[in-house]
C-alpha cells in the first residue's frame, strides 16, 4: 500500500505520516527532507543560493521516484501538487489524502515553530497569514482535484488523525492498478 499526504505547509502531513506509517506499518517519507539530502543543504538555503524554480525542480524529481516505491506513506511539500504529472502519477499508484486545517490555525502552527524560520522560506514575501490565504486560494483546487480523500488535522493529535485515515484505507480503494 502506496499513501501520499498532501496539504498547506503546517496541517501535519510529517507528524500525520510517521503515527500513520507505524499505524499500517509501512515505511515514511517526508520528501522535503528527501529533496534536502539529495541537494545536501536545507530548503532555504536551496533557495537562497539557487532559487524557487530550483527547489521545485528537485522536489519534482523525488516525486517522479516516489510514484516507483513499492510501498510507504509519503508527505508531499506543500506546493507539490502544482506538479501536475508528477501528482497524476502518484495518485495512479497510491491513495492521496488531503490534510486540512484553517488559514489561522496554519498561521500560529507555522510561527510556534521554531522549522520555520530554517526552513520554511516565504514563498510571496507578504505576511504569514495574507501569504497563506494567497497561495491557499490558487492550491485548494488542487488539493482538491488530487485528493480521494479530506481529513480534518486542525484541534486533533496526529495519531487521532492517523487512526482516522487508517480506518477511512479499509473502506477505500483509492490507488489501486
Amino acid at each position: 500500500m502506496k499513501v501520499v499526504l498532501i496539504g498547506f505547509r503546517a496541517t501535519g502531513k510529517t507528524s500525520v505520516g510517521k503515527a500513520l506509517s507505524r499505524l499500517l506499518n509501512l515505511p515514511f517519507y517526508d520528501l522535503d527532507q528527501l529533496v534536502e539530502k539529495k541537494a545536501g543543504k536545507s530548503i532555504r538555503e536551496i533557495v537562497a543560493e539557487e532559487s524557487w524554480p530550483r527547489f521545485r525542480q528537485l522536489e519534482r524529481e523525488m516525486m517522479f521516484e516516489a510514484a516507483s516505491w513499492p510501498e510507504g506513506v509519503i508527505a508531499l511539500g506543500g506546493g507539490a501538487v502544482m506538479h501536475e504529472d508528477e501528482m497524476e502519477l502518484l495518485k495512479q499508484k497510491a491513495c492521496v489524502i488531503w490534510l486540512k486545517s484553517p488559514p489561522d490555525v496554519i498561521a500560529r502552527r507555522l510561527l510556534a515553530d521554531e522549522k520555520t524560520a530554517t526552513q520554511r522560506p516565504s514563498l510571496t514575501g507578504a505576511g504569514v497569514l495574507e501569504e497563506i490565504e494567497l497561495l491557499l486560494t490558487k492550491r485548494e483546487p488542487l488539493y482538491h482535484r488530487y485528493a480521494d480523500l479530506e481529513v480534518d488535522s486542525f484541534g486533533r493529535d496526529p495519531e487521532e488523525v492517523a487512526e482516522e485515515i487508517s480506518s477511512l484505507l479499509k473502506r477505500c480503494l483509492c490507488g489501486s492498478e
